[in-house]
């Protein structure tokens, strides 16, 4: 059996909570560079071009095979209500700027995505080809952002996740940690739904796909959902997290979306479908409870103030 390639990675976004997953993984077989906005700036073409060609001619030299990986998002859902034109520049223009670099040097791209291009009304897990209605701009800029990539011919996959977290940055977990040490109950809304996904476990399933791509064998269907296994709410995810920390779960008081109002809708139902990441030959995610035990064995006393 032929040897996997070995990987030259580009993250743009590297200094969000999945890029800095993927920085860790750099090594032996995945050689990684996961610049952050600050020294990558997705929709400055000319940065971007060096930056692809940096690392088409760094992966040639080195005999590995290049992908991009693009990570970098305007992930401040409240406020591209407003900033709907800065969110856009990010997350539609940037891919825009990201697949023609990788068309004119011929490296592949996945494109991260997420499940809010959904209107978040369905009733089963989103299939990756059912029709995509996002209500919030949020969700319209990252629909974009998958038009551009998936119109531009480059050889670009698009892979949506959702309700992710990790050990940086700002997300729901370090967030009810942080509520779980300042108060004494903490009012979680009960009806939305989705799978938790840690940025550990995202990270490693991009790399298999990643390994897949280089190795000739990419996917045919070219948007992809990766998710952690199973599904709940967020009021029982919190319950859960609670229980990591050591803490009374019935500490989490189950509300109502229409209790906490927001600038921008949330989806009700954020559950993507799973199955055809695993038809594709990729490894699924495993359960969300296993991931959450295994992210506090790791960084719970780093969380905790």
């Amino acid at each position: 059996m032929t040897a996997p390639a070995k990987l030259s990675l580009l993250v743009p976004g590297g200094s969000g909570q999945l890029g800095r997953e993927f920085a860790a993984l750099d090594g032996e077989d995945v050689e990684v560079r996961a610049p952050g906005s600050a020294e990558l700036d997705v929709t400055e073409a000319g940065a971007v071009i060096e930056a692809v060609a940096d690392l088409a001619a760094r992966a040639e030299s080195a005999g590995r095979r290049p992908v991009v990986v693009n990570a970098a998002a305007y992930t401040k859902v409240d406020d591209a209500e407003e900033y709907e034109d800065r969110a856009f520049a990010v997350n539609a223009d940037g891919p825009r700027v990201l697949a023609a670099a990788c068309t004119s040097r011929r490296v592949p791209l996945v494109h991260l995505s997420t499940d809010y291009v959904f209107s978040g009304d369905g009733d089963r897990p989103y299939r990756p080809d059912d029709p995509i209605r996002p209500r919030s701009a949020y969700g319209r800029t990252k629909a974009a952002g998958e038009d551009a990539v998936l119109g531009s011919g480059a050889s670009a996959w698009v892979v949506r996740t959702g309700y992710v977290y990790g050990a940086t940055g700002h997300n729901f977990v370090r967030t009810m940690v942080r509520l779980e040490g300042e108060r004494d109950t903490v009012s979680v809304v009960d009806d939305q739904r989705g799978s938790p996904t840690w940025t550990a476990d995202l990270a490693a399933g991009l790399v298999e796909l990643a390994r897949l791509i280089a190795d000739g064998r990419g996917p045919s269907a070219r948007i992809l959902h990766c998710t952690g296994g199973g599904e709940t709410t967020w009021y029982h995810f919190t319950r859960a997290i609670f229980a990591e920390l050591g803490a009374d779960p019935d500490r989490v008081k189950p509300c109502a979306t229409a209790d906490f109002p927001r600038p921008a809708p949330r989806p009700a139902y954020s559950v993507l479908s799973k199955e055809e990441w695993a038809e594709a030959g990729l490894t699924p995610l495993r359960p969300w409870q296993d991931a959450l035990k295994e992210f506090f064995n790791r960084h719970g006393a780093e969380l905790r103030p």
